[in-house]
């Protein structure tokens, strides 16, 4: 391996920090964390040695300004700095960002667990049930744990809430609880049952409430000093000028350019990390059927939007303004062609799981009555509106026709579920299948269930609905406000250079188009940077969701910028 042999070549002892190792093992990498220290120590000591050598080079040109010799050697040298902390926090990260994902799924997990154990109260098999019937790295987590106590007196639930705890005390309680109702008898095992499932929710709620109410203040911070003040600073970059303030082309790129994009992505990356329950959509692949294969349409249709748009831009704006048309248009239509048909995906995922709580209940309640779930899910899917019934009938429709299980009529690889992946959609499908094999019994635990389905969907409702009163003001300034303030700021240092006003007080005028450049590259970051942190901490980082936003933003912050050039150009 390419890693493994890096790493043979540094001859020292390295001390990594104890959780790499279980982040890269939770991650699935095939490497420890020595390993990948030295590795990183080998790239950063070859970068800092080519720095020096490219700085030795370029300082014995006499052709070559000292400025570009400290840029050049100063880029080198932050990439070599930049790759230990990489190597130590990136991993941390990453598995950080997983288990917050992972961690979306534990109510629903102890809502299956409390399912069973209302038919059958035995805590090893309500375990085996919740992971056999869950997906994602919560229910391989119980899995793994499960098996591990096959043949012992424990269920594998202790050792699941354990592993667990440091991430989210509250599911201590609630496996608690689940174990009181194994033991508790009948007719206080249902109260057990749904203490066990609302302390879960409460925990949920809590971590996410603690969440929203902290961070307001730290993305008020951010909000305020790494993007509201350097877009004060940019408005008033002309007149800065022309009061002789000595403000280059270099200093401002080296500010708004690189010093700004390095730390508003630190800060947004640390914010996004301290999130302690997300719940994104579902994953979809390139595998999936709705998504076309490969990505030469992909890459067509950036080019045509780059040319098109740098070809506007020359003849509505400047020449200068083609190359940002090119990168905002051009990047911005690529990235929406690639997520749309994934974004599809999740809104028809949305508009199946928006009833699935009254399905779930009108089934309970006829399996609870005596009829079959056969029969009842007939009755559930003339009932239920939109695309949640329409899915249950055509999962009858081939139940009737193909004579298949109710299991295998929703979840089959010809089911109605086949190609939606929706992981709600398909546990409720499974708990279906059960009825069908449990009869009554099964009936109430069903109803349950759906009062628990339609408690989480207001717990995720009302979480997303706190952080967007945050998160709003982010996409706002990333696709509309930022741009337009910099669009301004170049129109107004064009005029200041056209009237010649700095002369007077001995400063030389701003170039536009290097202005328009620099403040224009910074206006894309703005709206790339802003949408990733926004739709994060709102709905987790997903893929295809950050593609499509930051796609349609680099779009919109593109047009916004050079329209607000050419606009206050007009009454200046």
């Amino acid at each position: 391996m390419t890693v493994e042999r890096v790493a043979a070549w540094w001859p020292w002892a390295v001390d990594p920090a104890p959780e790499l190792d279980g982040a890269l093992a939770y991650l699935g990498y095939d490497i420890d964390a020595e390993t990948l220290e030295r590795a990183a120590r080998v790239v950063a000591t070859v970068a800092v040695a080519v720095a020096v050598g490219v700085g030795a080079i370029l300082g014995t040109t006499t052709a070559t300004t000292t400025g570009v010799v400290v840029a050049t050697t100063a880029a080198v040298a932050a990439v070599g700095v930049a790759v230990p902390v990489l190597a130590d926090r990136g991993p941390r990260w990453l598995a950080t960002m997983a288990r917050t994902r992972a961690l979306g799924s534990a109510a629903a997990l102890v809502g299956r667990a409390a399912l069973r154990l209302r038919i059958d109260p035995t805590v090893e098999r309500a375990a085996a049930f919740a992971t056999e019937t869950g997906t994602g790295a919560l229910a391989k987590s119980l899995g793994t744990h499960v098996e591990r106590a096959a043949g012992t007196p424990r269920s594998g639930f202790d050792e699941f809430a354990r592993e667990w705890s440091d991430w989210f005390p509250a599911l201590s309680g609630a496996v608690a609880r689940l174990d009181a109702a194994a033991s508790a008898p009948a007719s206080e095992r249902d109260r057990h049952l749904d203490r066990a499932v609302e302390a879960a929710l409460d925990g949920v709620r809590e971590e996410l409430a603690s969440f929203t109410s902290n961070i307001r203040g730290m993305i008020t911070g951010l909000y305020a000093f790494g993007i509201l003040l350097p877009l004060a600073l940019i408005g008033v970059l002309p007149a800065a000028n022309a009061a002789g303030v000595r403000l280059s082309i270099p200093v401002i790129v080296a500010v708004y350019d690189v010093i700004l994009p390095l730390v508003v992505v630190a800060a947004g990356a640390w914010l996004l990390a301290r999130r302690p329950v997300a719940f994104p959509p579902p994953r979809v692949g390139r595998d999936h059927p709705e998504t076309p294969e490969g990505r030469l349409h992909v890459a067509m249709v950036g080019i045509v939007g780059g040319v098109a748009g740098a070809a506007a831009a020359t003849w509505v704006v400047e020449p200068w303004a083609a190359p940002i048309a090119a990168v905002g248009l051009g990047g911005g239509t690529a990235l929406v062609a690639d997520t749309r048909a994934a974004k599809r995906v999740h809104e028809r995922v949305r508009a199946v799981e928006a009833d699935l709580d009254d399905a779930c209940y009108l089934v309970g309640r006829r399996v609870a009555a005596g009829e079959a779930a056969e029969t009842a899910l007939v009755d559930a899917a003339e009932r239920v509106p939109g695309a949640t019934g329409a899915m249950l009938a055509d999962a009858v429709r081939r139940h009737r026709r193909l004579g298949l299980t109710v299991g295998e009529a929703f979840g089959d690889d010809h089911g109605s579920l086949a190609t939606l992946p929706s992981r709600r959609a398909h546990e409720i499908a499974t708990l279906f299948d059960l009825s069908a094999t449990e009869g009554q019994p099964a009936g109430e635990a069903l109803v349950a269930t759906a009062e628990h389905v339609e408690r989480l969907h207001r717990v995720e409702r009302d979480a997303r609905r706190e952080l967007s009163k945050t998160t709003d003001t982010l996409t706002n300034t990333a696709a509309m406000f930022g741009p337009i303030v910099g669009g301004a700021t170049v129109a107004l240092s064009a005029r200041v250079a056209r009237t010649g006003t700095t002369a007077q007080f001995g400063g030389a005028p701003l170039p536009t188009a290097e202005l328009g450049l620099a403040v224009g590259a910074y206006v894309l970051w703005l709206a790339a940077a802003l949408t990733v942190l926004s739709t994060g901490l709102a709905r987790g980082v997903d893929r295809t969701l950050v593609g499509y936003r930051v796609g349609v933003a680099l779009c919109l912050a593109t047009v916004c910028y050079l329209a607000a050039y050419v606009g206050a150009g007009l009454f200046l």
